[in-house]
């Protein structure tokens, strides 16, 4: 499946609350939903003018209510035409390990989702993001279209 609109991409986002994480309830990180907006809240605190490292916090329960199981390469497949190539790469990456060491923006990623587990605050609502979508959507559809 490939995502075609930041509107399509907000109804699978909107689609996420409520959704329990793999593993069931226990699992610590509440729902997906709420752990994507705290992980791209925390993110947009840290590295407030890198919205693509935000929008790659933003987007991980997609994966998870299209494709049960580990869902990130499809994600990013989802994603990458839409939202870009380094989206697409963050959202892939973030699920080895071995891939962290030697990429700043996977390390913030994931200290941001671990993060995000635990932390208590107001991350706001998803509506705050569709214009940091769009944005991000509009630059990748420029970028295609020059090369």
């Amino acid at each position: 499946m490939e995502l075609r609109s930041v509107e399509e991409l907000m109804d699978l986002l909107y689609a996420c609350r409520g959704e329990r994480p793999a593993g069931g309830a226990g699992g610590g990180a509440g729902d997906p939903h709420g752990h994507a907006l705290r992980t791209a809240a925390l993110l947009r605190r840290r590295r407030p003018a890198d919205k693509e490292l935000q929008v790659a916090g933003l987007v991980s329960p997609v994966g998870r209510l299209l494709w049960p199981g580990s869902p990130t390469a499809r994600t990013a497949a989802a994603v990458g035409p839409l939202l870009g190539a380094r989206v697409a790469r963050l959202v892939r990456r973030r699920a080895h390990p071995e891939a962290w060491d030697h990429d700043d923006d996977l390390v913030s990623l994931r200290q941001a989702e671990e993060e995000a587990r635990t932390a208590v605050f107001d991350a706001g609502v998803l509506e705050d993001w569709r214009t940091v979508l769009e944005l991000t959507a509009a630059r990748n559809s420029r970028l295609g279209a020059v090369d």
